[in-house]
């Protein structure tokens, strides 16, 4: 039974390593596969689980674009990339609104937001939003370089991120990706300044999480947690460097048909089959 337990977490890795990155909701494709597939865990290491698993994706983040977030130069002594520093501050701009709303109200809305009928909902609208979206008359994007972006539309973004934060199935990735695209930033960029905010994000996080639950649990949890983790490290590694090089041809609509067609399935399943 330990070993089933065991292969569950590896399951929850890989759904995690493949949706967070995806603009399809990981904590929504996580609260569905609950649902489905049971952790037998207690209830207060199955919400540290849910957020504290998001940091073996996040390290995947950090390896593949360390250049780009990296602020220091080793060349005969230190020397600082100023850009870099100035992403990091747009960083933090966009980290804002998300994070006081994170710090006062993450149990209420855990509570009361964090279930399969909301995420469906969810993946339905902001699927349609993707379509709609892409379906406008084409235009130059504004904004084509990292170095390019404005604290304004960094703030402008982070907005978008703070609705992620409050409605599990909009998906981080995917409303800050969509607000990227209202305000004419380049897919491309949307994607990587994506990438770079959940650094700070899932940290704070999981920091939060740990602090209000701690870490007493058993060693079978702490075994489901690291595997959990590792599972979406690796799997992390390959789907963003498979979705950096789709979007270089295609758009985001594929991604908002997905999402309305397992909204409505998630909707069939729990008002008329279950």
């Amino acid at each position: 039974m330990e070993m089933i337990e065991i292969l569950k977490g590896i399951l929850f890795g890989v759904v995690e390593g493949i949706t967070e990155w995806l603009p399809i909701s990981s904590t929504g494709h996580m609260i569905i596969l609950e649902d489905l597939v049971h952790l037998d865990v207690s209830e207060e290491f199955w919400s540290l689980f849910l957020v504290v698993i998001q940091l073996g994706a996040i390290m995947a983040v950090v390896i593949l674009m360390f250049d780009k977030i990296n602020p220091f130069v080793i060349d005969k002594g230190i020397k600082v990339k100023m850009g870099v520093i100035k992403l990091w501050f747009k960083v933090i701009v966009a980290c804002i609104p998300a994070a006081i709303v994170g710090i006062l109200f993450d149990e209420i809305l855990e509570k009361y937001l964090y279930n399969s009928i909301v995420v469906a909902l969810m993946l339905i609208i902001f699927g349609v939003g993707f379509i709609l979206v892409e379906e406008r008359p084409k235009k130059a994007f504004r904004v084509t370089r990292l170095k390019d972006l404005t604290y304004k539309d960094a703030f402008i973004v982070g907005l978008f991120q703070l609705i992620a934060a409050i409605f599990p199935g909009t998906s981080r990735s995917g409303a800050t990706i969509l607000g990227s695209l209202l305000i004419g930033i380049d897919r491309t960029v949307a994607a990587e300044f994506t990438f770079i905010l959940a650094i700070p994000v899932m940290f704070g996080a999981s920091l939060l999480k740990v602090m209000k639950i701690g870490l007493a649990f058993s060693t079978l949890e702490f075994v489901i947690l690291i595997v959990g983790m590792l599972s979406a490290f690796v799997v992390s590694l390959i789907v963003i460097k498979f979705l950096l090089a789709y979007i270089k041809k295609h758009d985001f609509k594929v991604f908002g048909y997905y999402r309305i067609i397992l909204g409505i399935i998630v909707l069939l399943y729990f008002f008329i089959l279950r």
